[in-house]
């Protein structure tokens, strides 16, 4: 199986992006991996801080282990690490890329954890990409009535900064703010994304991969725009929740005394699995 530096490269030839959706439970871990065998696509699993407490990152990494063993194109990030030692025992674990969060640290601070992470990784063995954040855009992945203020006071960085910050910190990939924000908007589509700011900084790093955060709410003409621009990995992680969740309750409203999890869950894997094909398709030019 090519690495996931390797399948980032590959999209960027093809003007593609590949789609990384969040995962809470195993149930969730098998819809997203089997929409991506259906339509023959690599994947990328993410697990924030949050969700590797709840699955445990040996347990986690195992998973993805399996289906690798099964020929799958699966990958499996350890999304939003706010601290060097988390990030190690992701790496130490076996994931193939981890997200130095460090957004809320002076710069200082920020260029000295995320060069001790990108030198472990290094020493590790293996090819982990390190991706590290420029720019704010919130912390979380949840339905919003409205923008949060300080996002909104947030500055957009430029092209030279992503360039500097690429070069003194040694990441392998740069998720910058470009208009997105994380989270989705309840009644409206969430802001659209600036697509010039995404080529200029392309052009200033022609070979990092880049990387939309908060991808949940954005229209499909913005992610079109986004990844002919140079975006390589899109985030989706809300949409899917809001899906997992309606379908659990459809199913427990259908039949109120079904008390099997997999049954019920059941309905809100198929729920979620059509917010994934529709993503996936979008983000490679297939038909859904």
């Amino acid at each position: 199986m090519h690495t996931l530096r390797e399948a980032l490269a590959a999209a960027a030839e093809q003007k593609i992006a590949l789609g990384h959706f969040n995962i809470s439970d195993s149930t969730q871990l098998h819809a997203i991996v089997d929409v991506a065998q259906e339509l023959e696509l690599p994947v990328v699993l993410g697990v924030s801080e949050g969700e590797r407490t709840f699955l445990g990152v040996p347990e986690v990494a195992a998973l993805v282990a399996s289906e690798r063993a099964q020929g799958k194109a699966v990958y499996l990030n350890a999304d939003h690490t706010h601290s060097v030692e988390g990030c190690k025992e992701a790496i130490d674990a076996g994931f193939d890329s981890v997200i130095i969060d460090c957004t809320k640290l002076t710069e200082d601070e920020r260029i000295a954890q995320t060069r001790e992470v990108v030198a472990y990784a290094n020493a590790s063995g293996r090819d982990v990409m390190i991706e590290g954040e420029l720019g704010y855009i919130g912390t979380s992945s949840k339905l919003l009535d409205s923008i949060p203020e300080d996002v909104l006071a947030a500055a957009l960085p430029s092209a030279d900064d992503a360039q500097r910050f690429v070069e003194e910190t040694g990441v392998t990939a740069l998720a910058p703010a470009v208009g997105n924000v994380h989270g989705m908007l309840k009644n409206q589509p969430n802001p659209r994304l600036h697509i010039d700011l995404i080529a200029e900084i392309r052009a200033a790093l022609p070979h990092t991969p880049l990387v939309l955060h908060g991808g949940s709410g954005i229209e499909d003409e913005d992610f079109t725009g986004a990844i002919k621009a140079g975006m390589n990995l899109v985030h989706i992680n809300t949409e899917i929740r809001v899906a997992y969740r309606k379908g659990i309750e459809a199913g427990l409203a259908a039949d109120a005394d079904e008390i099997a999890p997999y049954r019920y869950l059941d309905h809100g894997r198929d729920q979620m699995k059509e917010v994934v094909r529709k993503r996936l398709a979008l983000f490679a030019g297939k038909a859904a």
